[in-house]
């Protein structure tokens, strides 16, 4: 699914990451919403028993090994990308950042407990991995949560630390689950850290498996016929292949 969104986003970085294999820049935001991931989810495994300090840590010790990972492939911070100020200052801010984000899950999830669906071997909907043909091709993934909710159908959500949102990624969840699961999906949302609640529910009833697979198919038999249209623009400054692409200014 993340292949298609940047195959769409822009062809030239999905050649110059996907089909050449270039290294990509590092960037803290990554890293960031990685440890976030983790720490919110040892949370609800342990059915939010879990001591807010003891989340915290997770979150942070997590970091600390992917950014000291990455320091060691790139140490010049220069080099790394980032929304505002230099590499370094945001690896340094997004450490607190991200820490208080935590914080603010475990309070979240503490006063609104929401229902956490199981799979029918009980495997909780945390970060459930699947694997399931949608428009000819096969996708892979895993959702973040999948919420029960009063009516029994499902209810796919995505954790955001960052300000991107895609509804074709939460259309993709809501097929895969039906597909593989056997189980409604009519809503999805996103949990959005930035401001430590949900977003607003997002409508995927009427969201069929042939329509999210035309994105698939398109994508697919554009890569197979070596179609990567360059998309130079704003948003090139957060490329992470940018330093390797020749639409760069």
């Amino acid at each position: 699914m993340s292949q298609t969104l940047l195959y769409e986003g822009c062809g030239e970085r999905y050649r110059l990451g996907r089909v050449e294999g270039e290294t990509p820049l590092p960037a803290a935001w990554s890293m960031h919403g990685t440890a976030f991931h983790l720490a919110a989810e040892g949370i609800e495994r342990s059915g939010r028993r879990m001591a807010q300090e003891e989340a915290v840590q997770i979150f942070s010790d997590e970091y600390a090994v992917l950014v000291n990972k990455a320091l060691d492939q790139e140490p010049d911070t220069t080099r790394w990308l980032s929304v505002s100020g230099s590499g370094a200052e945001d690896i340094e801010r997004r450490y607190v950042l991200g820490q208080e984000q935590t914080r603010q899950y475990w309070e979240w999830t503490q006063e609104h407990e929401p229902a956490i669906w199981s799979t029918s071997d009980d495997q909780p909907g945390l970060e459930l991995g699947f694997e399931v043909e949608i428009g000819g091709v096969v996708v892979r993934g895993f959702i973040d949560q999948v919420i029960v909710e009063p009516d029994g159908s499902a209810r796919v959500r995505d954790l955001k630390t960052g300000s991107t949102k895609s509804r074709f990624q939460l259309e993709t969840y809501g097929v895969a689950v039906q597909l593989v699961h056997g189980i409604t999906v009519n809503k999805g949302d996103w949990y959005l850290a930035k401001k430590g609640g949900l977003s607003r529910p997002v409508d995927l009833s009427a969201v069929t498996a042939e329509l999210v697979g035309e994105r698939f198919a398109t994508m697919d038999e554009g890569v197979k016929a070596g179609k990567f249209e360059a998309k130079p623009g704003f948003l090139c400054r957060f490329c992470d292949v940018k330093h390797k692409c020749s639409f760069f200014r």
